[in-house]
């Protein structure tokens, strides 16, 4: 059977995330999967890579717990499975219990019913977020809800890419006023596969963004729809033993070797062990740069 990996994320309450934690991890490890799976008192978040069949398996027995049946799980391809059938592109499976299930550091800002999140913005189908930019034009700003080094190898044309180190970094980056000239326009949020915007979104709306929208089902579910011929460009970070993706044959380019200035969408760490930055690096020019933050404090 091929490798697949799953992303999936849903908010909802949640009254005993441990023992969900525990029945997750039992099921995951009774079908073989790896991966990465978050829970909190506000849903799930997760990852998790295998062979096709176990998967569709996880799914079902997934969705038999009613505050789970809406789940809307993404399908991308893996890299492999190894002799014993499991997948190549996790190490472990880890299941954790955490306050957020996306760690913006503001767990007391989010408010969460068995809709979903309070106060968020709305969700757009690729297919509408197409129609709102034929029918607003440039007045429409999409704004990337990811780390800033993962839009330096795909990003949506002209988006406003914030210069953010990790999620938390958002909190302080909204409060700046940097992008307060942007509170009468429609902002378009978007992330890999739709859960950084659910907060993100929210967190906008709290802070006077007017008109706030988000990528139903991020970018991954925007690729599967128009590949790259729509407003997509460049390659998409994810993280997990892939590194990076594309939407089919001819993706762009639009990134540049940090050393030599080569085209490359190859992403390597930081010298800095402890940080969590990763640089564009091209295969010749070795495994490892200072990231921009490193290049300035030395300059």
């Amino acid at each position: 059977m091929p490798a697949k990996i799953l992303l999936y994320y849903l908010f909802t309450p949640i009254a005993d995330p441990e023992a969900i934690r525990l029945w997750q991890r039992d099921l995951c490890e009774l079908l073989g999967l790896r991966g990465r799976i978050l829970l909190s008192k506000d849903g799930i978040n997760g990852t998790v890579g295998g062979d096709m069949d176990a998967l569709k398996r996880y799914i079902r027995k997934t969705k038999d717990y009613a505050p789970f049946r809406g789940i809307d799980f993404k399908w991308s391809s893996g890299s492999g499975l190894d002799a014993d059938g499991r997948s190549l592109d996790f190490p472990r499976l880890t299941v954790k219990v955490r306050d957020e299930i996306v760690s913006f550091g503001a767990p007391d800002e989010l408010r969460v019913d068995e809709n979903g999140v309070v106060g968020g913005g709305t969700h757009l189908s690729p297919g509408a977020l197409h129609k709102l930019v034929a029918e607003r034009g440039d007045d429409v700003v999409f704004f990337d809800g990811r780390n800033a080094f993962e839009a330096a190898i795909g990003r949506f044309r002209d988006a406003v890419v914030p210069d953010v180190a990790t999620t938390r970094d958002f909190i302080a980056e909204l409060d700046s006023g940097r992008y307060d000239d942007l509170k009468g326009k429609p902002v378009v949020t978007y992330c890999t596969g739709g859960i950084r915007c659910e907060v993100l979104s929210s967190l906008m709306t709290a802070r006077g963004f007017g008109e706030v929208y988000q990528l139903d089902g991020g970018i991954a579910r925007y690729g599967e729809t128009f590949g790259n011929t729509g407003l997509w460009e460049g390659s998409l970070y994810v993280f997990d033993g892939r590194e990076s993706m594309t939407f089919g044959d001819g993706a762009a380019v639009i990134s540049r070797c940090s050393r030599c200035d080569a085209p490359s969408a190859r992403m390597v760490d930081c010298v800095d062990d402890a940080c969590q930055v990763r640089v564009v690096l091209c295969e010749g020019c070795g495994d490892a740069s200072p990231c921009p933050r490193h290049e300035a404090a030395a300059a």
